[in-house]
């Protein structure tokens, strides 16, 4: 039983399967548009320029908010529009085809069953038949009229201009009284009042930690050789969810059933823990066990008792449920230095820059370069 605990974070996958985790920089593109490598590749670069000017320009507007930042907007507009994708972006940042959600007629079209009388006659939805969403952050025009500001200079404030809508979120998100958006519990209430669904919060939770992730890069000028390989290739994971049983030296893959909380892999292309480190080390030629626990065998072990000053970047570092027996680690990561590490955490995750402190039951840390 106590094994089974052990590997909450790291399951032992059956044969052979394939991880990794999909990062954001530039690269070869896969799953969804997200590119190998590092920063925010599944966002049209126009796009991300207008959630970069919302963040500038929101303070003028709602001069309290604090903690804004274009990972909050990036995953509002991913759920509601995929970043207008498909779409023609101008350089003034007008959007073409305008971008409609369904007619709110009550009809249950799109799980709507409450009927939503027409506010604007049609100036923003282009019907004055009903009430529908519009523009990449899918305001209904009720709200757009609160909300909406000119943020191009065009003395326009319309929704299906990227700069303008981006801006409407930002001051609509900061609330009134303004929220302070670095604490998480408001935060949440942010995204709550956007769309009241508790599954909607936590889907957008999961693309604002993926792309703050994907914006945070380490100071690696003193890192070389294979330590540098090796922090690199898990670097190049973040943003790729976390899977139960995925990955292994070749990559990224499908996991199994089941964690011990009863979350499935099976459906998940990524990492778990154990499976990310498995695949780092090996781009430097280095082969690993599967589990966090036979890992923590492997190179000159680091006890506990040293603490995490005697880490060095590229050493694994442990959790264990018994600190001092190593047969209950559950968790492993890969220590950047500065008391960061790169981590697969848990179901529901991504792969991303963590605190070392942020995971219980500190258990050391093991040296192979």
């Amino acid at each position: 039983m106590l094994l089974l605990f052990a590997a909450v974070c790291c399951a032992a996958p059956a044969g052979n399967a394939i991880s990794a985790y999909v990062a954001l920089k530039t690269g070869a593109q896969d799953d969804g548009g997200i590119a190998e490598g590092g920063s925010a590749a599944d966002i049209p670069p126009r796009m991300l320029a207008a959630y970069k000017k919302a963040v500038q320009q929101a303070g003028k507007h709602v001069p309290k908010c604090q903690g804004m930042r274009w990972p909050i907007l990036a995953g509002i507009a991913k759920a509601e529009s995929h970043h207008a994708v498909g779409r023609n972006i101008a350089d003034n940042g007008d959007i073409r085809p305008k971008i409609y959600g369904v007619l709110l007629t009550g009809s249950g079209a799109g799980g709507n069953t409450t009927v939503f009388p027409d506010t604007d006659n049609g100036k923003w939805d282009g019907t004055p038949s009903a009430e529908r969403a519009v523009g990449p952050f899918q305001f209904l025009p009720s709200t757009w009229e609160g909300v909406g500001q000119d943020a191009g200079g065009d003395k326009t404030a319309d929704p299906h201009n990227a700069d303008d809508a981006a801006l409407g979120a930002a001051i609509y998100l900061c609330g009134n009284p303004a929220r302070d958006l670095t604490k998480r519990a408001q935060l949440k209430a942010a995204i709550f009042q956007y769309n009241r669904s508790h599954e909607y919060v936590a889907n957008v939770l999961g693309w604002i930690d993926q792309y703050t992730a994907a914006a945070k890069d380490p100071d690696l000028k003193n890192v070389t050789g294979k330590v540098r390989t090796v922090i690199e290739a898990a670097l190049s994971q973040r943003g790729v969810p976390y899977s139960w049983g995925g990955g292994n030296a070749g990559g990224k893959s499908t996991g199994i059933c089941c964690s011990p909380s009863g979350k499935s892999g099976a459906s998940i292309k990524g990492f778990d823990c154990s499976g990310l480190t498995q695949y780092a080390y090996a781009k430097a030629g280095i082969r690993l066990p599967r589990t966090a626990a036979a890992q923590a065998g492997a190179g000159q072990r680091i006890p506990a008792r040293l603490g995490t000053s005697a880490l060095k970047p590229g050493d694994l570092v442990f959790y264990a449920t018994a600190p001092g027996r190593d047969q209950t680690i559950y968790h492993v990561g890969i220590y950047l230095g500065g008391g960061q590490m790169v981590n697969a955490p848990r179901p529901g995750t991504v792969v991303r820059l963590d605190a070392v402190s942020a995971m219980s039951g500190f258990a050391g840390g093991a040296r192979l370069l």
